[in-house]
């Protein structure tokens, strides 16, 4: 008998309560694990004898040019994963693992040309994301290894996505876990026993990501998975891969445009504050990531439930499903928020012990969160547009924060302020406020048509 239902949940009858708890611990145990992964990475870099410190600056020019091959990533996947789970919901999950086989060659074409395009352009690239003569050497070591086995980043990343939609969250959970854990024990092997530096950590990471990429194959090849990858569905068509990749521009545009952010925001600090403010700068952005990090496990939690369930139309579970992702989401932001005003030395005490930039980073930090406390609203409207195949929506919210908004506000209120550093750290929590109240006018809106049975997808 053809299995259609994950044997972790049933995601159409179990609690919601339960449901969102076991789905999103393993999810928010992987995003934080994600991020250890890379802090880790860096730490044996940073440690390299005499070298350390050019190359790991040379490690932080390729971040941006990473984050934007794993927005391709979250473009094929991301895409493809909520309408899977609403075709499931459906009971249609023929045309679910067509859009799984379609996704899986879309993965495969990017990686290609990202590969090809990252190899030829690499030089301008990374002098255009910061790099200097003395750490182009290190920056160009580790990303022509790391844009060889860009593949295995899309794979990973992009399937794992799939993997989570059908409920299997430990075993999407297990695929991050490898990876780290791999990459943990593979660092200083190739970086200090073969003595290869930041190529033996490129190596590393390419090697790591591999054994996730054929974890998660694997599983999608076998027989405990409710959707499998086959053979047929691997033609590339239209009406299956288009929808997919318009919901995916949601994600691809929230991962990608955060390298365009950190220029704009280096860029004016540089202007006004000098290399101190871009330090302080760096820290803050540190801590919005890992702050996020759980925000975007708790959806990716709830993500899988709300679209089964829009797909089985039953309105009610998608209610409950909404209701207690946002409160989970509130309560952890609130947290954050408390730490970030009262306490701010928590937080910025784990990047720097120097008394300077150590008192202008936590000034700038209650200035830089000072709206997050909104954030839990944003994020869970905005992630289950997603979640019920909205792609206009998702799409316009994904842009609307960060480029209509957030980015001429950092060149804006400087002009117009006589404390232009301050102006800058401005800009992020007002650029909040107008995205929550805009979010949540369109959610409310949406969501009203969405009980009443009107379809969105």
């Amino acid at each position: 008998m053809k299995k259609t239902m994950s044997r972790e949940v049933d995601l159409g009858n179990e609690p919601v309560r339960h449901l969102l708890l076991v789905l999103a611990v393993p999810a928010i145990t992987s995003q934080v694990v994600n991020a250890l992964y890379n802090m880790v990475d860096r730490m044996y870099i940073g440690h390299i004898p005499e070298v350390g410190s050019a190359a790991l600056t040379g490690i932080g020019v390729c971040f941006p040019i990473i984050m934007i091959i794993s927005a391709f990533a979250y473009l094929m996947g991301m895409g493809g994963a909520p309408r899977a789970s609403i075709y499931m919901g459906k009971k249609d999950n023929d045309t679910a693992e067509k859009i799984l086989g379609n996704s899986l060659s879309a993965l495969i074409i990017a990686s290609i040309i990202l590969t090809i395009t990252v190899l030829v352009f690499k030089e301008p690239l990374l002098y255009l994301f910061g790099a200097s003569e003395n750490t182009i050497s290190y920056a160009e070591s580790y990303m022509t290894i790391y844009a060889v086995g860009t593949i295995f980043v899309q794979l990973t990343l992009g399937l794992n996505a799939f993997i989570s939609a059908q409920g299997f969250s430990t075993i999407s959970m297990m695929t991050v876990i490898i990876g780290a854990v791999s990459n943990i024990i593979l660092d200083p092997i190739f970086i200090f026993g073969f003595n290869m530096g930041v190529r033996g950590a490129a190596i590393a990471t390419v090697l790591s990501q591999a054994l996730s990429a054929i974890w998660a194959l694997r599983f999608l090849c076998g027989k405990n998975t409710v959707l499998r990858i086959k053979k047929k569905n691997l033609k590339i068509k239209a009406s299956i891969f288009l929808p997919c990749m318009a919901l995916g521009i949601a994600p691809f545009a929230m991962q990608a445009t955060e390298s365009v952010l950190v220029l704009c925001f280096n860029s004016s600090l540089l202007k006004y504050g000098g290399d101190l403010a871009v330090g302080a700068m760096t820290i803050l952005s540190s801590i919005m990531q890992f702050a996020m990090l759980p925000l975007q496990g708790i959806t990716q939690g709830g993500q899988p439930i709300i679209s089964y369930n829009y797909g089985a139309k039953k309105m009610e579970r998608i209610k409950q499903a909404f209701k207690l992702q946002t409160i989970c989401c509130i309560a952890y932001v609130a947290i954050v928020w408390i730490i970030a005003e009262f306490a701010p030395s928590v937080f910025v005490s784990i990047f720097t012990s120097d008394p300077q930039l150590a008192e202008l980073s936590q000034w700038a930090l209650r200035i830089y969160l000072a709206c997050i406390f909104l954030m839990g609203i944003q994020i869970s409207c905005q992630q289950t547009f997603i979640a019920f195949g909205n792609s206009k929506i998702s799409a316009f919210l994904a842009v609307f924060r960060k480029i209509l908004v957030l980015i001429p506000l950092i060149y804006i209120l400087p002009a117009i302020m006589a404390d232009n550093v301050k102006a800058v750290f401005l800009a992020e929590p007002i650029a909040d406020a107008i995205a929550v109240f805009t979010t949540a006018t369109l959610f409310y809106i949406n969501f009203k048509k969405i009980m009443k049975g009107e379809d969105q997808a």
